[in-house]
């Protein structure tokens, strides 16, 4: 039985395999972008290793020259079968090219959060994507400010 989340899963088969970023290396991304450069019908993956839940991981991107698609997959460990992956964003068209892109999840359950920018539906252009990432960790009130 086909699902709808084969586009999305069928490209993280075929996509080759990348050291995902974890929390304290986005932190360390400051304000800085970041920049990929994606062929014409060709993909990017950029796997977030998140190893506790609570955090928000915030994106924004741009694209030039023209659109590019983009999604995010879910898998509660690196072993996870890609079958059992989930789309919490599907591959959508995004005018990045004309506007910042942005958005944010919220982490409830710690494992490895892929975000892809897809360009295969471009036979000829290749496109650049500038992206930056930045993670808010929740604020654990200890009590602490009352000694």
């Amino acid at each position: 039985s086909a699902t709808v989340q084969d586009a999305e899963i069928g490209l993280l088969k075929s996509g080759e395999v990348c050291i995902p970023f974890s929390l304290d290396d986005i932190s360390a991304f400051g304000d800085s972008y970041r920049e990929l450069f994606i062929k014409s019908s060709c993909y990017s993956t950029l796997p977030l290793s998140v190893s506790s839940s609570g955090p928000t991981v915030s994106w924004t991107f741009t694209s030039e020259p023209k659109s590019i698609s983009f999604s995010v997959v879910y898998k509660e460990s690196p072993n996870t079968p890609l079958e059992q992956a989930k789309v919490l964003i599907p591959l959508t068209r995004c005018n990045s090219h004309k506007e910042t892109i942005q958005g944010e999840l919220k982490v409830r359950h710690p494992g490895e959060y892929t975000l892809i920018f897809d360009n295969s539906f471009s036979r000829f252009i290749s496109k650049k994507v500038l992206y930056h990432l930045s993670v808010d960790k929740p604020v654990v009130y200890d009590g602490s400010d009352l000694l």
